[in-house]
């Protein structure tokens, strides 16, 4: 049996499929198991317990006790309370007591061994740390089968938990879904199409900013500051650390509670130790929304953010998806309505489990991830080579996916190849080369300056793992250099409900020509796939090949396009001065002597 596993920020779940029912496992009290780990001694106190003992919000280390541990994956080592820990180790904490606790609860049955789990991770995980994570679980004793984002696991979750799916997936039909994961710690955003067969991302975000626990510390610290001004307070009057404990759960229930009723009371006899004042505030719906105000629009602004990456407006968006404990809040919900109108936002009941619950469907229906946009090589002249193909199956667990390609260097002046990272911005079968593009990275390797052009060889191998990281590494022939990037800002895509993704096999890739040039400063790549001297630049060939610019036309000979990169390059014959020059006077600007330019002539 493989399980859904939310190893959340906040919180973790396990979610399981009998049948045709998703059963989430919780602990004693009907709510998932708090991220939280403390150590006292010998001791390892793990969820609930361990949450009730912090004093403040927000991830990291606090003395003994360490909240949202996946956070700290990817570091070497972390000191808690005095004693240095591996990160791995602290989040196997985590996941061994979750899987024990779940292992005891009324569903252990329908867990089996509980020993493989599709996994939810966060869009803006590195790679280091998924790398990390799979080690965590793997001292558990469980294997992950796919990581899946947690927003893209939630619509699924919603699209195959919905009583009638089918009639769901029509009316979305190549229509835009955001799904708004707002959780304790993390705000994770996924802007989704659904296209025939498949849901496919067009693109991801987030941001840590803006989690329900920096809400919690603010309302505290709010409540303290207004409630010391209106009582004369001194600055010296500190609370305890217990005291600041208490309060500070106090404004997580009460922002909760805020959620269904108008009115709150803070109250904590004897908070103030110097004074021996009982803190007592009471505090309105109105007045926390004014509180947390700039917290919830940073998270709008997140949002708005991410749809200007895509030139796409709100009303194009005809569903929001909200998950997260953060769903529940009246002003989040408003400020959603605002942006995308009430019809369109939906806060499903379910939204605290329903990142484990699409993640235990996928487990379920054996869905697999595919790419959802053709990973490309931009080369010389704007030439576009796919990489990979959107499509193409993701690995599972200690898989592979890879390509080598051989290329060219057009330009090795400056001795080094640029060899940008691109995919396209819109979602397309068959993308167009003017269409515009995101650049991922570049990947840069050293060449022999002194080679001709189409002389040095690179070999360019692509690879995606099961970590779902892109690595691509560059060889130069002559100069020997090696170089790698790795790339975790993906897109993927994923079979709708009982929809087949079988795989396909990797297409051989072929260059792709622009049908126009797409104006701007930019990079000048160096490199292509074929032994094609049209792909050197004019003033690089004049340099190594000069008769390919004599009068006697020859199958060398340079294009009118390379001409003109060759002359740009010239001073003029008369004045010296560089191509361009506004006191240059010397040229005619008539198109029988420029050509098609209508630039001066150089004599």
């Amino acid at each position: 049996m493989i399980v859904g596993f939310d190893f959340g920020t906040t919180n973790s779940l396990v979610s399981v499929v009998v049948g045709d029912r998703v059963i989430d496992v919780l602990d004693q009290e009907g709510l998932p198991h708090p991220s939280v780990v403390r150590y006292e001694g010998e001791e390892v106190i793990v969820g609930r317990e361990a949450r009730h003992a912090l004093e403040e919000a927000g991830v990291g280390v606090y003395g003994n006790t360490v909240k949202s541990p996946k956070f700290l994956l990817g570091q070497e080592v972390v000191t808690v309370g005095g004693v240095e820990r591996n990160p791995i180790d602290i989040v196997a904490d985590v996941i061994r007591f979750v899987r024990s606790e779940s292992l005891r609860s009324a569903q252990r049955r329908a867990l089996g061994q509980l020993d493989r789990a599709v996994v939810t991770i966060p869009v803006n995980m590195s790679g280091r740390r998924r790398a990390a994570l799979r080690e965590a679980f793997a001292r558990t004793g469980i294997s992950i089968a796919q990581f899946v984002h947690e927003p893209l696991a939630a619509l699924y979750g919603h699209l195959r938990g919905s009583a009638d799916a089918a009639a769901l997936t029509r009316s979305l039909m190549r229509r835009n879904v955001l799904v708004v994961d707002w959780g304790g710690g993390t705000l994770d955003l996924t802007l989704c199409r659904l296209q025939p067969g498949r849901i496919l991302q067009l693109r991801n975000g987030g941001t840590d900013e803006v989690g329900g626990d920096r809400f919690d510390l603010v309302i505290r610290e709010e409540v303290v500051k207004r409630f010391s001004l209106q009582s004369g307070i001194a600055d010296s009057d500190h609370p305890s650390s217990e005291a600041r404990r208490r309060l500070l759960q106090d404004a997580e229930r009460n922002k909760i509670a805020l959620s269904e009723r108008t009115n709150v009371t803070f109250y904590r006899p004897g908070y103030f130790p110097e004074s021996g004042k009982t803190l007592e505030y009471p505090l309105g719906r109105q007045e926390l929304e004014e509180i947390t105000r700039p917290l919830v629009v940073g998270g709008i602004r997140h949002i708005e953010s991410l749809l200007d990456s895509v030139n796409m407006s709100p009303a194009q968006v005809s569903l929001c998806l909200v998950a997260g404990g953060m769903a529940a809040m009246p002003s989040v919900r408003g400020r959603l309505h605002e942006l995308f109108g009430p019809e369109k936002v939906v806060v499903p009941s379910n939204s605290a489990t329903l990142i484990s619950q699409g993640a235990a469907w996928i487990a379920k229906d054996t869905q697999r991830l595919v790419l959802a946009k053709p990973l490309e090589l931009e080369m010389a002249r704007g030439s576009r080579l796919p990489l990979l193909y959107g499509g193409t199956e993701m690995p599972g667990d200690g898989e592979v996916r890879s390509v080598r390609i051989h290329l060219y260097c057009t330009d090795p002046s400056d001795g080094v190849v640029k060899l940008p990272i691109e995919v396209p911005t819109a979602l397309s079968d068959h993308p167009q080369a003017s269409d515009p593009r995101t650049t991922l990275g570049v990947v840069t390797v050293q060449v022999d300056d002194k080679a001709p052009p189409l002389v040095e060889r690179l070999e360019l191998d692509v690879r995606v793992d099961d970590d779902l990281i892109l690595e691509v590494t560059a060889t130069s022939s002559q100069k020997k250099d090696r170089r790698s990037a790795q790339f975790h800002d993906l897109e993927f895509g994923i079979g709708l409900p009982e929809s087949s993704t079988a795989e396909e096999p990797l297409p051989k890739p072929k260059p792709r020509t622009p049908s126009q040039r797409v104006s701007g400063v930019g990079m000048r790549a160096n490199s292509a796939v074929e032994k094609d001297q049209s792909l050197v630049p004019g003033d690089v060939l004049y340099k190594h090949n000069p008769r390919a610019f004599a009068r006697l036309r020859g199958t060398d000979q340079a294009t009118q396009e390379q001409l003109l990169e060759h002359l740009y390059y010239q001073p003029c014959a008369v004045c010296k001065r560089p191509w361009g020059h506004l006191a240059c006077g010397c040229g005619s600007t008539s198109r029988r002597s420029t050509g098609k330019t209508g630039r001066p002539a150089r004599r």
